[in-house]
């Protein structure tokens, strides 16, 4: 069941007035694949992880995630299979200011069950921030606030971690550090997209899929055993 799909789109189309954001696209992902989404600005990649990620609907075809067709979902059922199904890290970091690293953890429990102070504390010590959780936003470098945003995806054990341009605004030693958490996330089965135009980040995934005006126009399968085995 490992390589069973996990999300499905079958001739999605997102068609804003003449504009196909999305035009005719198939993609399947397993459960447990690491997946990068590329493309110029414009291409379709934003529209996508937005469909995928339970923000908005397809205006034709299918999409289903985890055995369920989402496609015609309304806008509050979506958010319950997103809350249920989806830990979201975005390119800004979308932390309370007012709020310490482990109440914005907290926040995504809020939303989801109850909230446990403990089960946050391990979160931010699984992306090594233990140490930092009382502080406030203003007080943690940019790649902190990111591992706070990573910590928050993962804190309702989600089947899947959509994340957009989750290095975009990190220099390189955060990029690596990040890096190294998906790739823990990976090895210990978690479903990875990665919407990204930096190549870099996109060849750590399994599979890159190219968009280009809203078609999927080409699929590059990665040894990344073999790539980290040679490093």
């Amino acid at each position: 069941m490992t390589n069973s799909p996990l999300i499905e789109l079958s001739d999605v189309s997102k068609i804003y007035g003449e504009l196909h954001a999305l035009d005719h696209v198939d993609l399947s992902v397993p459960r447990g694949e690491w997946l990068s989404i590329v493309g110029p600005s414009g291409s379709g990649k934003t529209t996508m992880m937005n469909i995928i990620g339970c923000m908005d609907r397809p205006s034709t075809g299918t999409v289903t995630l985890d055995g369920r067709d989402i496609s015609r979902l309304t806008a509050y059922d979506l958010t319950q299979v997103r809350r249920e199904t989806i830990g979201l890290v975005f390119q800004q970091f979308h932390l309370i200011g007012h709020l310490t690293a482990v109440e914005n953890v907290m926040v995504s429990q809020y939303y989801h069950s109850v909230p446990d102070e403990k089960e946050a504390l391990e979160a931010l010590d699984r992306v090594g921030l233990a140490d930092r959780a009382s502080h406030l936003p203003h007080q943690l470098s940019g790649g902190e606030q990111q591992r706070v945003c990573v910590a928050r995806a993962l804190i309702n054990y989600p089947k899947v971690v959509l994340a957009d341009e989750p290095t975009g605004n990190l220099d390189e030693t955060n990029e690596h550090i990040v890096l190294d958490i998906f790739e823990q996330l990976h090895t210990d089965g978690t479903t990875l997209i990665v919407v990204t135009h930096d190549a870099t980040v996109a060849s750590k995934a399994q599979r890159a899929v190219r968009l280009d005006h809203g078609r999927v126009v080409s699929e590059t399968y990665q040894d990344v055993r073999e790539r980290t085995d040679d490093e």
